[in-house]
């Protein structure tokens, strides 16, 4: 029963993060999972551990299944089997959480303890095989007062605080003997909606006028050669009413010819960009014939700088961001040599990038700075952090989620992008293929959006801003330095408990 249980209460939170943003039941279905660890001997907390991660990871990430049984090519029961590895990897970190909090903290120092262990096993599930940090308990807490924290420290910090909140409560819902988590309960949710009230960021000069074109290409035509010209005469087209913005924004790849081969449409679009003075930034798939090394980018095309008066456009111009953070199976193929051709999903159209640098310019388009995060890099905020800079005006997020189709994958990845722009006090423009395409504002609200599935082009004027937040100056140290504090002192109290 407890392991049924545990299996239950992680599934649950899948109901705290978009398209369903009930975020209380984040707070709710953690501190049961705990009181259930603080019920178990310690022989069973790893397999909890695992059981509520099986259900978190099981149901929080399902929307994975559409990509590998529409587009990998295996049977049912292959695409099922990939599905429950990938879970029951994930599921191996709370499993490490919980036997760690079991076996070496007394229930009573939990809410000081354990916000660390917590960081250190979502730290390395961001980084382990190139990291997969995807559904961390801070993104479900942007509509709640906790969000006011998030530009302080972070969604990284605010998943430790949640934690300290749950472990407490836990261990007074178990016992009834401190007062602490009501205590603590008052200051995270009356401290976060007073911090929700602090413009940490202000507006400055005029908004900019932008438009990005969603072109809702279907993902089994996207790299048939045949459809390369209608796909490209579709994003032209789809652009010709909007020359009067001031830049412009396709998604990721919305150009499918190798860069190489499509010079000549990238001068023509350069030259009719500049001559309507505008600025146009767009995915495209850069190959180098000499080296064999191909790269996930987006290029500036048109107007580079406001002050000119042509296109900047010459391949290969340095006017680019090359993809750092590559997709496992879907943008690189790990143990390639064994992995190749033993299945279709082991060899996708467009699976051997190469990484691009880890810190890169900005892309600059109409004279405005964009720090680009090329599809799920969105979920990376120390990458971002590095390439932000003293005159930084907006982050730039473009996907393809058609990959995906009607699952909740792509609202998660929406309000992962809302995440960012809280932390950082910046504007996010999020441009896709398929949906959800959306302007963010620096406050993390979505000030437009189009809807999914839909062929389209969304114009909206985004408000530049000065200043900076916390997160922003300082990254997840604030959450370290705090969670390490509250470690220090259980570890001090955790003999005598």
């Amino acid at each position: 029963m407890l392991y049924i249980l545990s299996l239950l209460f992680g599934a649950s939170l899948t109901l705290s993060y978009a398209p369903f943003s009930y975020w209380a039941v984040m707070p709710i279905a953690l501190t049961a999972y705990l009181c259930v660890l603080y019920k178990a001997r310690p022989e069973q907390a790893a397999k909890l551990g695992f059981s509520f991660g099986l259900g978190w990871f099981g149901a929080g990430i399902s929307w994975v299944h559409v990509s590998i049984a529409d587009f990998g090519g295996l049977p049912l029961a292959g695409s099922i089997g990939l599905m429950v590895l990938l879970c029951s990897y994930l599921a191996l970190y709370p499993m490490l959480f919980s036997k760690l909090a079991k076996r070496y903290f007394a229930p009573v120092v939990w809410g000081l303890a354990l916000p660390f262990v917590w960081l250190l096993c979502e730290w390395a599930r961001g980084i382990f095989l190139t990291g997969f940090p995807w559904l961390s308990i801070g993104y479900s807490q942007i509509s709640s007062p906790v969000a006011g924290w998030i530009p302080v420290i972070g969604e990284f910090g605010v998943a430790a605080l949640l934690m300290a909140l749950c472990a407490s409560s836990a261990v007074w819902f178990m016992n009834k003997r401190y007062m602490a988590p009501i205590v603590l309960a008052m200051f995270v949710y009356l401290s976060g909606w007073t911090l929700n009230q602090y413009n940490w960021v202000s507006s400055v000069d005029k908004p900019v006028k932008i438009a990005m074109v969603q072109g809702n290409i279907a993902q089994d035509i996207r790299w048939a050669p045949e459809q390369d010209w209608p796909t490209m005469q579709k994003y032209l087209e789809l652009t010709e009413a909007h020359w009067e913005n001031q830049v412009i924004i396709w998604p990721e790849a919305a150009i499918p010819q190798l860069e190489p081969i499509a010079v000549d449409y990238l001068m023509q679009l350069d030259q009719e960009a500049a001559e309507h003075g505008v600025g146009l930034l767009t995915g495209i798939v850069n190959y180098n014939f000499e080296t064999r090394q191909a790269y996930n980018s987006i290029i500036g095309v048109g107007l580079k700088e406001a002050t000119d008066s042509e296109g900047h456009y010459n391949y290969p111009q340095a006017n680019r961001f090359d993809k750092h953070h590559l997709l496992p199976i879907g943008e690189f193929i790990p143990m390639e040599d064994w992995l190749r051709g033993l299945a279709p999903i082991f060899d996708l159209p467009m699976s051997s990038f190469t990484r691009g640098d880890y810190q890169q310019a900005n892309l600059v388009a109409n004279g405005y700075h964009f720090a680009p995060a090329l599809c799920f890099e969105i979920a990376f905020p120390g990458q971002i952090r590095q390439n932000l800079y003293a005159d930084t005006d907006f982050i730039i997020t473009v996907s393809n989620d058609a990959w995906f189709g009607h699952s909740h994958g792509p609202a998660q990845h929406l309000e992962i992008a809302q995440v960012r722009a809280k932390e950082f006090g910046l504007p996010v423009l999020r441009s896709t293929n398929n949906g959800i395409t959306a302007f963010i504002n620096a406050n993390g609200e979505v000030q437009s959006r189009l809807p999914q599935f839909e062929t389209g082009v969304l114009n909206d004027e985004i408000q530049k801003v000065t200043g900076i937040t916390p997160y922003r100056y300082l990254g997840d140290l604030g959450a370290w330095v705090l969670s390490l504090l509250g470690l220090l002192i259980a570890i001090r109290f955790n003999h005598t408990a």
